[in-house]
């Protein structure tokens, strides 16, 4: 059955480009989507598929059912956009002034959509049960897929599997591994309040400025003093604002930055010495931290046994060569939430143009894709559904 659903997703391979321009023409920013989940379900709906509209909020969640006993496996692809201009010049540019598919959601939703269309034309053949989750908001924390699941998106399901097209790695590979492949997220806010005076008469009051700066350098004691240099954490910050003239010492600093890293362990002890230094290094010059910390995402576990079949699935469809191990990466990803509760694996599908010029990385304004990793993805979406039936 497999070989003639991979013949089916060839055939529909057209519909996934059309599909893929669309979304892409008029994308819906996070937690705003409204027009492209009703597109979705209308889609689902006209290939017969049983839908269940509104999961978590704005997902959406397709379920085919098989003729025969045997497992339920899930697959998830996010439909949210980003506030980023697209200067692309192409036939299906956004629509939407100053909202675009840059990270190539959409493409990830014509994938699964195409492969939902082939897998629904055997079904009465199928062992098992395919649940399709089409995912709102994964831009955005809090995200979707929290969400998702406490609104049952997850019931019944054995496996679970998520994929995302990658601008730069080579197309016609598929990207593995064991294990954190994505590191956590937690958001840094420092305010440091000192007391406002003439620049000329620094000694006449407290300079946030001075504190906060001394507190932005200790911070990088918490990677060089403080981690195992065997493990990997990020501690960076990307805004430091203060005062308003050249001439005056304000009252306050505000820095702002994040915080990535896998292990949960490390995660806790970098969050503590966030705080523990700004307080102390601020309170030692005069001043007063105020430290929050946000929490994002936590970081992406992929389960060796469900990453295993989908190296199965990658070498009776593309052979040994096709399939890389990639290193972990620091961007923060949140289907790290459906492997917390099933096993699962997330991976990369190669889909780098072959003109180097129009090579973007993912969140860029000229961010683009090579179409046919789609087409590679919906194939490996349908041999790890019949490599998990074994």
């Amino acid at each position: 059955m497999k070989e003639v659903v991979l013949r089916k997703l060839e055939q529909t391979f057209s519909e996934m480009v059309e599909v893929r321009r669309h979304l892409h023409m008029h994308p819906e920013l996070s937690h705003q989507e409204i027009n492209t989940p009703a597109f979705i379900a209308n889609q689902l709906e006209a290939f017969g598929v049983e839908v269940k509209r509104g999961v978590g909020g704005r997902g959406v969640v397709g379920t085919i059912r098989g003729g025969k006993p045997g497992k339920t496996i899930a697959f998830r692809a996010d439909f949210d956009a980003l506030p980023i201009q697209d200067m692309k010049q192409v036939p299906y540019k956004s629509t939407v002034s100053g909202v675009m598919h840059a990270c190539g959601h959409d493409g990830h939703t014509a994938a699964l959509l195409g492969f939902a269309k082939a897998m629904m034309e055997i079904k009465n053949k199928l062992s098992g049960n395919v649940v399709l989750i089409h995912q709102f908001g994964e831009e955005l924390s809090p995200g979707g897929a929290r969400a998702m699941i406490k609104d049952g998106c997850l019931d019944g399901v054995d496996l679970v599997y998520g994929a995302h097209l990658q601008s730069k790695m080579d197309r016609g590979h598929v990207y593995v591994r064991d294990g954190y492949l994505q590191a956590s997220e937690d958001t840094i806010k420092i305010v440091v309040r000192g007391f406002g005076t003439h620049g000329a008469e620094p000694h006449n009051g407290v300079d946030p400025i001075l504190a906060a700066s001394h507190i932005m350098v200790a911070l990088q004691t918490i990677v060089s003093r403080n981690t195992d240099p065997l493990k990997e954490l990020v501690v960076s910050i990307g805004k430091f604002h203060a005062g308003e003239a050249d001439n005056v010492i304000p009252s306050e600093a505000v820095l702002e930055g994040t915080i990535r890293v896998f292990d949960p362990e490390l995660r806790n002890l970098a969050s503590r010495r966030v705080r523990e230094i700004a307080e102390n290094v601020a309170i030692g010059l005069g001043a007063i931290a105020e430290v929050t910390i946000e929490t994002g995402y936590d970081s992406l576990w992929n389960h060796p046994d469900a990453m295993e079949i989908v190296r199965h699935a990658a070498f009776d469809l593309y052979g040994e060569d096709a399939i890389i191990e990639t290193p972990p990466v620091m961007p923060v990803e949140d289907f790290s939430y459906y492997t917390q509760v099933l096993p699962g694996a997330f991976f990369f599908v190669g889909a780098k143009l072959q003109d180097e010029s129009l090579v973007f990385p993912h969140h860029h304004e000229q961010f683009d894709f090579d179409e046919n990793a789609m087409l590679m993805t919906a194939k490996l979406f349908a041999a790890i559904y019949f490599e998990a039936q074994k």
